[in-house]
């Protein structure tokens, strides 16, 4: 037997590990092409892009580690009944199970391991991949000025050029706007031509102007009445502009830290303690304050005469209108608008209350989504396992054709449920628990399904055997 399961768990490690690294890729691909944008032209290093990267690919492993441990099982197992070596260890007394045992002890490790990595090492890479994504966001591009385009990338100065050299650094008919007064274009710098060269350090890049001129609008206090002008003719010019703003800043990571997406179990339980107790200190302020508030006008509730008072809703407050008979002329029209205005407030008070719980609520269910989702992807290699290896035994086919069509369509389907599910939770919609184990619940009775039937030796898609099934089904009725 410990040759058997050495077998088996050598055809699938080395397909597991492939299928795995593949569909990282795909991942990081994906990544890659949504934000090519905020990439290309910055001049970023080699060291940012790749640390960038790798960050991006333990944040994949979430969505790669169940397919690829899908697609590999049904890989495996599709390759054994290929080549008919299931039905050898089966007419040898060894049953499916038994066959199965390995790589359920590998997929319980990897669910161990899984859960490490949810908890652990996910929040870590989410929060250093999501700070420096920010940081390479805030990157300016890199020193480029075109032709015919005003440059405003470098700080206080506005840079035109008309046409550039052959050689990328020729320039003619170049206009600088100097903003670094805050006055707007009140200095500028006119040149026929000239010369753009990095300085040695790289931390400059020096314009040489020739045939030139400096206009300069001169701002006295009586600006207004005298308007001087300077101008200042120059035959060379050399203007220096540095490059610092060009660098990469690395932000602090405190700053996101606060997001769910970056905390373990432990910190998720102590943040929506503190949520929780918050949102109900500051519904309880609420209701007591409003009631405060109207608690004034129960003195008024007199019968008004005429007014049918057996139709109104229970605990109706019924102003009484002969109040207003003391009042007369201009006094009663001002009461009558400071008791709209004050209705009109309490009104907005309880709108923008309104909105604000909602977002409390909103804020409190990703939360606990979070804390739900530490244990998914454990739960999720678990339930693929128990699909994967029974439906490959049954489809007999390995290669890269029907496993990796079927797989697709399984974790597609898983996904799917996910997403939608957890996105109901969120809003208040489902309950939490029923949101984000949504998929796991539809998936696992399919993966038993399919266990009993591989164990059992029952043809699946044997289309004989199913209309027997349904002429007994419909034959009892």
């Amino acid at each position: 037997m410990k040759k058997l399961y050495r077998h088996i768990t050598k055809s699938f490690l080395g397909t597991f590990v492939l299928t795995f690294f593949i569909v990282v890729f795909i991942w990081v691909m994906q990544f890659v092409w949504l934000y090519v944008d905020d990439l290309v032209g910055k001049g970023l290093e080699f060291k940012i892009i790749a640390e960038l990267l790798f960050y991006t690919s333990i944040t994949a492993i979430p969505m790669s580690l169940p397919l690829a441990l899908l697609l590999a099982l049904l890989m495996c197992y599709g390759n054994l009944g290929e080549h008919y070596e299931l039905v050898a260890m089966k007419a040898s007394g060894i049953s499916m199970w038994r066959c199965m045992r390995p790589l359920l002890y590998f997929s319980l490790m990897l669910s161990v391991l899984a859960f490490f990595i949810s908890n652990s090492l996910i929040p870590t890479a989410t929060l250093k991949w999501r700070t420096l994504l920010t940081d390479v966001q805030r990157q300016k591009l890199a020193f480029n000025i075109k032709e015919g385009v005003f440059y405003k990338d470098i700080d206080n100065y506005v840079i035109y050029v008309d046409k550039k050299g052959k050689d990328g650094s020729s320039i003619y008919g170049v206009k600088i706007y100097d903003h670094t007064d805050r006055h707007g274009n009140i200095k500028i710098i006119s040149a026929d031509s000239g010369m753009m060269t990095m300085s040695p350090n790289q931390r400059n890049i020096i314009f040489m102007l020739y045939d030139g001129f400096n206009y300069t609008d001169l701002t006295p206090d009586n600006y207004k009445e005298t308007r001087p002008f300077e101008r200042m003719a120059f035959k060379q010019e050399q203007i220096k502009f540095s490059l610092a703003s060009f660098d990469m800043t690395r932000s602090d990571e405190e700053m996101y830290k606060s997001y769910q997406q970056m905390m373990n179990i432990r910190q998720l339980s102590t943040s929506l303690d503190s949520l929780e107790r918050r949102f109900d200190s500051k519904q309880e302020a609420f209701t007591q304050g409003f009631g405060r508030r109207w608690s004034n006008y129960s003195s008024l509730n007199e019968p008004v005469p005429g007014l049918a008072t057996d139709t109104l809703p229970p605990d109706t407050v019924i102003l009484s209108w002969p109040l207003l008979d003391r009042f007369e002329g201009d006094t009663r029209a001002t009461l009558v608008n400071m008791a709209v205005g004050t209705a009109q407030n309490a009104k907005d008070n309880v709108a923008f209350n309104k909105i604000d719980f909602r977002s409390q609520t909103e804020n409190i269910n990703k939360h606990r989504k979070e804390w739900h989702k530490k244990f998914t992807l454990s739960i999720a290699c678990l339930i693929f396992f128990f699909i994967g290896a029974p439906l490959g035994s049954i489809i007999r086919k390995g290669g890269l054709g029907l496993p990796v069509v079927i797989s697709v369509v399984f974790f597609v389907v898983y996904h799917l449920i996910s997403t939608i599910c957890e996105r109901m939770a969120v809003f208040g919609d489902l309950d939490m628990f029923l949101g984000v184990w949504m998929s796991s619940l539809v998936m696992l009775p399919v993966g038993l399904f399919l266990t009993f039937k591989a164990t059992t030796d029952a043809a699946l898609f044997d289309g004989d055997s199913w209309k027997k099934f349904f002429k007994r089904l419909f034959s009892k009725q």
